[in-house]
């Protein structure tokens, strides 16, 4: 996914379309883990997690 370097001897084939979707999917996850309760996980049942994961998504994307 990720180009090599220029000065590789056996250049490495990538797909540039796929390295900018993967970007954005990036920034989007580096965009949740600003919310504290995301990034460390408090709660212990996955419904409260993914519901805190849908209130910040919410927030970080609608604003």
């Amino acid at each position: 996914m990720i180009p090599g370097r220029s000065n590789r001897k056996r250049p490495i084939r990538y797909d540039a379309e796929r390295y900018k979707s993967r970007h954005l999917i990036e920034n989007a996850f580096c965009r949740l883990e600003d919310f504290r309760r995301v990034a460390t996980r408090y709660d212990k049942l996955a419904r409260n997690f993914l519901s805190a994961v849908a209130l910040a998504t919410l927030v970080a994307f609608w604003l």
